[in-house]
């Protein structure tokens, strides 16, 4: 997994030094040092995923995009590591090509490519995310 193009191992651990990096003695995780923290709250969830909700519907998922672009704002609003705030930097607009395009071809393969939607939006919402 990475993170601005730095390497962070899956269980949460301080990024490996590079070849040709200096470490200071003792650096590295700190053993009680809560790596990853979430501060989200039910109310301001369930404001959200209504208006998402709302968006969707009202434009029979046209403007789905924009519901994911809010949903993910969200969530890296409410997300820290290693103390810093996440940033998602996506915009509706930025997917809205390639959810015609994945619409389509969902359609046209009777919802078969369905299955290359999920990973390819995982994708994209992975590389949108930030350090703040």
């Amino acid at each position: 997994m990475s993170i601005n193009h730095e390497q962070v191992s899956a269980h949460g651990q301080m990024p490996a030094a590079g070849q040709g990096t200096m470490v200071a003695a003792g650096a590295g995780t700190v053993p009680g040092l809560q790596l990853y923290q979430f501060r989200g709250g039910a109310a301001s969830w369930f404001g959200t995923q209504i208006l998402g909700v709302l968006i969707t519907v009202c434009t029979l998922g046209l403007c789905y995009p924009f519901a994911v672009v809010l949903v993910e704002r969200w969530r890296a609003k409410n997300t820290y590591l290693h103390g810093r705030q996440l940033q998602f930097i996506g915009t509706g607009w930025g997917i809205f090509g390639l959810w015609l395009k994945w619409l389509l071809l969902s359609i046209i393969t009777l919802g078969i490519y369905t299955f290359w939607v999920y990973p390819r939006l995982m994708q994209w919402k992975v590389e949108n995310t930030v350090y703040a």
